[in-house]
């Protein structure tokens, strides 16, 4: 079944942040468990609605990342379900110690959300870039990582964490992202992929902000004749290996599209199953390895080529090289 919206829509101007804020301000309000808390971010992570309206239910560390992390596992530790919401380069760079002990290998039941992902923070270069966070977080046993892909996306992914007792890292942009999904009426099972788009001349892989520009090259392509599959890889870890092979039978060429470094993330995750199990051409499509240029999300995507018509141009390249 196809579960993306066919054409886009007006531009969306809701952010994922404010839709898993107003989802976990909904949930706390029925079950007293669940806390959030901040480093000095209830502003960019829009959680001040929690704190205004649920005060006993928001904890404000301040800016002490590697504190916000242990504080959160001694609050899972006594049995309440923490969410923890700092930007996203320094939660899993400045942090990183605590939440592969006291989280990880604790297994303290903390949701970690990394805000303002990947580039979100364009302009303030590669001290604020996350494009190495899924890389490390993947390698941590036990830790979960999840990307959205959209509003829809992230409220259902937020309502399935509050009762998944597993730690998780989930990583989310800091601006409205065009819909992926026409509404919330699809099927959302953590580890899971979802096949966004039919097609069995090449499948693109893609999660968090790059599943709508793997919709778009696909639609693109299909005005060409070429059919592509899509698969929305929303869970990084555990990773859908059953989908990624079914798709390398199936489709013969893979291409993975992601938000991070090419080194370590989702394309690398890709390339471990297929080479083990059933080797395929495949392209990862990404930031190289250098400091990612300054500018706003689409001026880094456009000059690093993720974009549609650069990788319905890569698409069509592997298919005619064969």
């Amino acid at each position: 079944m196809n579960h993306a919206a066919l054409k886009k829509k007006p531009g969306n101007k809701i952010a994922n942040r404010k839709v898993i804020s107003d989802t976990l301000l909904h949930l706390a309000k029925k079950n007293k468990d669940i806390l959030v808390l901040t480093s000095d971010s209830r502003g960019s992570a829009s959680m001040a609605s929690i704190a205004d309206a649920l005060p006993d239910q928001l904890v404000e560390v301040g800016i002490a990342e590697q504190n916000l992390v242990g504080i959160a596992a001694g609050l899972a530790a006594s049995g309440k379900k923490p969410f923890v919401a700092s930007p996203a380069c320094f939660l899993s760079m400045r942090s990183i110690e605590q939440i592969k002990v006291d989280i990880a290998y604790s297994r303290t039941n903390v949701k970690l959300i990394g805000i303002s992902g990947g580039v979100s923070y364009g302009a303030l270069g590669m001290s604020h870039h996350s494009l190495q966070d899924l890389a490390v977080t993947r390698a941590i046993p036990d830790l979960h990582v999840m990307m959205p892909a959209d509003r829809h996306e992230a409220k259902k992914m937020t309502e399935a964490l509050v009762d998944y007792h597993t730690p998780v890292y989930m990583r989310i942009g800091r601006n409205p992202v065009e819909d992926s999904y026409i509404n919330e009426n699809y099927d959302f099972e953590i580890g899971k992929a979802v096949t966004m788009h039919e097609g069995n001349d090449l499948t693109i892989i893609a999660s968090g902000e790059t599943v709508r520009i793997a919709l778009d090259a696909a639609y693109l392509l299909k005005s060409e004749g070429i059919a592509c599959r899509v698969l929305n890889m929303h869970t990084i870890k555990p990773l859908d290996e059953k989908a990624v092979i079914k798709a390398a039978k199936e489709t013969a060429r893979i291409i993975t599209i992601e938000e991070h470094s090419i080194y370590g993330g989702l394309g690398s995750a890709v390339s471990e199953v297929i080479s083990q199990n059933y080797p395929v051409p495949i392209k990862i499509i990404g930031i190289p390895d250098e400091p990612a240029i300054t500018g706003n999300t689409k001026e880094v995507f456009e000059h690093y080529g993720l974009s549609a018509p650069n990788v319905s141009t890569i698409a069509k390249e592997m298919i005619g090289n064969e």
